[in-house]
Order: C-alpha cells, then sequence, then structure tokens
C-alpha cells in the first residue's frame, strides 16, 4: 500500500494527520506543498480541493483529516 500525504507547514491537521499515521504504524510519504508546486496541482487536480492535508492511497485521495476514512483505508 503507497501513502502520500501532501502538506503544508504550519497546518495544524497536516500535524494530526501525521500523528495519525505515525500511531498506527502506517508508512507514508510527505510532500510538502509549498516546496513542490506541481505535485501541489497534481493533487489539487486529481481531487479537485484545494485544502490540505490531502491523503493519496493507491490512486484514492482523502481530502482533510478525517479519522473515520483513515480507519476504514488502513
Amino acid at each position: 500500500m503507497t501513502a502520500t500525504l501532501y502538506s503544508k507547514p504550519g497546518c495544524p491537521w497536516c500535524d494530526k494527520a501525521k500523528e495519525w499515521l505515525k500511531k498506527h504504524k502506517v508508512k507514508f510519504k510527505e510532500i510538502n506543498c509549498q516546496e513542490d508546486q506541481k505535485a501541489y496541482e497534481y493533487i489539487q487536480n486529481k481531487s479537485g480541493e484545494s485544502g490540505v492535508p490531502q491523503l493519496e492511497v493507491n490512486g484514492k485521495v482523502i481530502v482533510g483529516y478525517d479519522e473515520e476514512a483513515y480507519e476504514e483505508t488502513f
């Protein structure tokens, strides 16, 4: 399972998402959307949303910090 977290520094919901993933021992790659504009545009186009965090897992995108969706996915 491949998980990618799209986040921005200073985002409290991004921090909560990272904490949840680490607590549940989910391996993930984090992409800083402030540093990687192409990645940010990619996830915006894929989800239709501009906010962060966004978590992409095997092609599916979870927008925002959503524990219920995380639990269903992992």
